[in-house]
């Protein structure tokens, strides 16, 4: 009787090559539409632009309670445009896109925040600092992840959880890549720089929808190919 040949085992370097090549292909036909029921809280043409999620009314909240900071949010939005020369750059560090971010930020008087928060065991206190958070203003913080590794949503949403439950802010806005922008890296050439393990919204979502905010209310704001614009 002939002897069975093992079967052949698949080689990392294709495991991966496959999960790149899916992943891509998912952000061609996905559906990034923003929520609907972000209609009349949101600008339109920002639900348009950008792939726009929420949980706990955070949109309404934010039109109803906080409309400075939202129009802030909308302006920075709709002034600066993701260009091609940045999502071609190499090398690590903030890229200048989330420079530009911050910039345009600090000029509507948002600034960087670390929390000092404390535990108090048996009346011995116990320092526990939050993370800095990007931007904050008033009630409201924002964070920007671009190319971080996708285990930095946690951190952010467990802040946000914990300054919600001390009172300290009442919205936390998370923007992001959409998926979308998958497609175009890679038409680009430059998918391997960003790769499945980044921040993108798909692993962001799941997240979310376990828990990982608490009961914070949270806008979510992925970047599109709408934001996409040539040098020049």
């Amino acid at each position: 009787m002939a002897k069975k040949r093992p079967k052949k085992k698949v080689q990392p370097k294709k495991k991966t090559r496959a999960k790149r090549e899916s992943f891509v292909q998912r952000s061609r036909v996905g559906d990034y539409a923003s929520d609907d029921d972000l209609k009349g809280r949101i600008p339109d043409d920002i639900l348009s632009m950008y792939e726009c999620r929420q949980w706990k009314h955070a949109g309404a909240i934010l039109a109803t309670d906080f409309p400075k900071e939202l129009s802030d949010i909308v302006a920075v939005l709709r002034e600066i445009k993701l260009k091609k020369s940045v999502i071609i750059s190499g090398g690590g560090g903030k890229t200048e896109y989330a420079k530009s971010i911050d910039r345009a930020f600090k000029l509507l008087g948002w600034m960087p925040k670390r929390f000092d928060t404390a535990i108090v065991v048996d009346q011995t206190e116990l320092a526990s600092p939050t993370h800095e958070v990007d931007c904050v203003k008033g009630r409201i913080a924002l964070e920007l992840e671009w190319s971080n590794k996708d285990p930095f949503y946690d951190r952010d949403l467990n802040n946000f959880r914990l300054l919600f439950e001390l009172r300290v802010i009442s919205v936390g806005v998370i923007i992001t890549k959409s998926d979308e922008l998958a497609g175009l890296m890679s038409d680009l050439g430059v998918w391997r720089k960003y790769g499945t393990t980044t921040t993108w919204m798909s692993k962001l979502l799941p997240r979310i929808r376990g828990g990982g905010g608490g009961g914070c209310p949270l806008l979510v704001v992925g970047i599109r190919k709408s934001v996409y614009a040539e040098d020049g």
